[in-house]
């Protein structure tokens, strides 16, 4: 496997240069191609970001010289296997400051989120002894989130509230979309035991102030959940620097496969946790009666156990290490203030969350009143732009700025300006097309009657 060709003799907060995302994108097959007789523009990374050849020949060597189960075959593939499967989940952990023994392999985000909300419900059932006090939900006892989170991180603790009698309490957000610090302060109190809130928001691009809801949670002594799925592809991240109790990811959005994602958790949290799901794989003794669990990690990874995807996300985090993520972070910074600018600039576009004055990720969503999202997606499209549309698994967020459903360019270290500039113009002629006159019999296969 080759790693990225990166320039050394640079600060390493630098922007990526010209040259070398031209020299990244060879890494990656899909975006030599053409959609509709157009140069593919791979605006969706915010969804699924695409993979390198490092990562799919990774996951390729893995399946054709050492698949087998791992933690049962005694055999040489197998034991093999086992300590490749147990390098990922350190390279994985080391690329988020957690120890390798903290890093719990999941599905994805959702289901590590899940994980953690049945927990507390499965404590609050009786599960776990003392040592899984902590966790145990009552009446008067609440559960913070805020007004932009992906639905991941609200229906579980919906969910939660209504198994355990609890109270889900919402930080609201203001006209732009940011989280006020009086809010924080208000909804962050001493009934409250979770606190669970996104790292940088899929709709606004934005990075959140954390650090402010970490310390209110601290004050209280409340636990922190934090959803890195956008922060840990884009940002350099540390779990233990950050102060977070919990944080998730998913592989797809950082180069990796789908199908699998990661729970980060303290360790003497994951030990008093009883376990989610349950079978082979994560025990020690069974009668017919009872059944002894083993220390975490593996005492939350029951069943067959996704092999060949840890090994490609391992490929993948070392991927962007050999680039840099203080880089990539800079590049997308760019690139972010790039999109929010330019929108800004076109005549009837809103862009959400222009007005907050935070940091941001090279992600952009926009309403254009008159236009269907989805119409402008499609004439999009039909440019070989692709780019997300629909309410990004945020309804609360868009129902609070007023718009049931936006349309999202999101970037990756691989995008360029030109890309952006495309989408730009691509932006303005679906007004024009739309809204600004087009001669009667004109067709596109986007408009809807």
């Amino acid at each position: 496997m080759s790693s990225p060709t990166i320039a050394t003799a640079v600060p390493a907060d630098a922007p990526l240069s010209e040259a070398e995302v031209r020299s990244l994108r060879e890494d990656f097959p899909i975006l030599q191609t053409e959609v509709n007789g157009h140069p593919l523009v791979y605006l969706d990374s915010g969804a699924t970001s695409q993979r390198p050849l490092a990562v799919l020949d990774a996951e390729r060597e893995f399946l054709t010289t050492l698949n087998s189960a791992v933690h049962r075959g005694a055999h040489t593939i197998a034991a093999e296997a086992t300590e490749v499967f147990e390098d990922a989940r350190a390279a994985v952990a080391r690329f988020v400051g957690a120890d390798d023994d903290q890093l719990v392999w999941t599905s994805n985000a959702t289901e590590a989120i899940n994980l953690v909300a049945y927990a507390f419900s499965n404590a609050t059932a009786g599960r776990g002894g003392a040592a899984a006090e902590r966790f145990r939900l009552g009446d008067g006892d609440e559960i913070v989130t805020t007004e932009m989170e992906h639905h991941a991180n609200l229906i579980p603790w919906q969910e939660l509230a209504a198994r355990t009698g609890a109270t889900l309490r919402v930080i609201p957000l203001d006209d732009d979309g940011a989280l006020r610090p009086g809010d924080i302060e208000t909804h962050i109190t001493d009934r409250t035991k979770i606190v669970a809130v996104t790292h940088v928001s899929n709709v606004l691009g934005v990075v959140n102030p954390v650090e402010q809801l970490i310390a209110a949670a601290r004050r209280v002594g409340a636990l922190v959940l934090l959803d890195a799925c956008q922060s840990a592809p884009h940002l350099p991240l540390d779990v233990k620097k950050l102060d977070v109790d919990f944080a998730v990811l998913s592989g797809h959005k950082m180069l990796g496969p789908t199908g699998i994602g990661a729970l980060y958790g303290r360790r003497e949290l994951l030990a008093a946790m009883p376990p989610f799901l349950t079978g082979g794989s994560m025990i020690t003794t069974v009668t017919t009666t009872r059944a002894e669990y083993l220390p975490p990690p593996q005492r939350f990874e029951a069943g067959t156990q996704r092999v060949s995807q840890a090994v490609a996300l391992a490929a993948a985090v070392r991927y962007l290490e050999d680039v840099g993520m203080p880089r990539i972070a800079a590049h997308e910074a760019q690139l972010g203030r790039r999109l929010v600018d330019g929108l800004s600039a076109i005549d009837g576009v809103r862009v959400l969350g222009a007005g907050i004055d935070l940091p941001r990720v090279g992600l952009a969503s926009f309403d254009i009143p008159g236009i269907h999202s989805h119409d402008v997606g499609q004439f999009l499209d039909d440019r070989g732009i692709a780019v997300r549309v629909g309410h990004h698994c945020a309804q609360p967020l868009h129902r609070r700025l007023g718009v049931t459903s936006s349309t999202r360019a999101s970037t990756y270290l691989y995008s360029t300006d030109a890309e952006v500039d495309a989408f730009l113009d691509g932006v303005a002629a679906t007004i024009d097309f739309f809204l600004g006159g087009v001669a009667a019999g004109t067709d596109f296969p986007g408009v809807r009657s």
